[in-house]
């Protein structure tokens, strides 16, 4: 998007969206999807600076990352974080990315545990393909969704959102897809398609913004880059999409908050100019 499309959708917004107030996507179909933050993004920060800083975002929606609630914690340890979030105001939407790697049982239990002991509605998973099928009866025993988390040309199992959608398509409904639009523009597919393919299988969002939508390095703040955001918004909008877009920005980890302010602003932007 070029600078002055920026500035215009910037222009579009509220006086609430312009200092940050929530802003979802609502027409005559009454859906709507929310804007919230991966606490990847503040990965150098202990627990309360995540929260003290995703409010200042003014987003209570965080999908949790192990930084600020290690897998190692003790249940009590656990129980403090689950309140400490709840204290703060932060509403926890989903956990990950948890990596699936061990064709183990046990293991594959112990991370349920963990999402259930923190009242994680969704993990965001990592699997292989050889756990993945394994992962349906926990989702049905536990209630929790499981949402595939794809990784790029890098992944040798998942790449690209399509490539979970090969093994899943029969499955429980609560097993679906989480989409990095910067690790699937990477693999060459077609972003938009791919989101458009996913259809109610799409349970997550992870967003960012690319100088070059093949190169992993290029990541800018949302709106500095070519990736197509408004487009991005537009199809969730005419799929009815009803979940998480979450900023990842892994970018100034020692500083991320005010090009994650900026990031927020842009896209609070956008979705007031697709409301108008």
């Amino acid at each position: 998007m070029s600078a002055p499309s920026r500035r215009t959708f910037l222009k579009s917004a509220p006086a609430a969206a312009a200092v940050g107030v929530p802003v979802s996507v609502s027409g005559a179909t009454a859906t709507s999807f929310k804007l919230g933050v991966a606490s990847y993004s503040f990965r150098e920060f202990r627990r309360t600076l995540c929260i003290k800083y995703t409010k200042e975002l003014n987003t209570p929606y965080l999908c949790i990352k192990e930084f600020h609630a290690p897998y190692c914690s003790t249940p009590e340890e656990l129980d403090r974080a689950r309140e400490e979030f709840k204290k703060g105001g932060i509403i926890l939407t989903g956990g990950g990315t948890i990596y699936f790697l061990k064709d183990d049982d046990a293991d594959i239990r112990f991370y349920f545990e963990y999402a259930k002991r923190l009242g994680l509605p969704m993990i965001i998973a990592g699997p292989t393909a050889q756990t993945l099928p394994k992962l349906e009866k926990y989702v049905q025993q536990y209630d929790i969704k499981v949402a595939v988390h794809n990784h790029g040309p890098e992944d040798k199992h998942f790449p690209a959102p399509s490539d979970v959608l090969k093994l899943i398509r029969n499955m429980d409904p609560r097993i679906g897809l989480c989409i990095d639009v910067g690790h699937t523009t990477r693999t060459g597919k077609n972003l938009l398609s791919e989101i458009q393919a996913a259809g109610p299988r799409l349970l997550d969002m992870h967003i960012k913004d690319l100088t070059d939508l093949m190169d992993k390095d290029g990541q800018v703040d949302v709106g500095l880059g070519v990736m197509p955001i408004p487009a991005i918004f537009k199809q969730l909008q005419s799929m009815n999409y009803t979940g998480m877009v979450n900023l990842e920005y892994e970018i100034h980890g020692d500083d991320p908050l005010p090009g994650m302010q900026r990031s927020f602003s842009y896209m609070r932007g956008v979705l007031a100019g697709l409301q108008g």
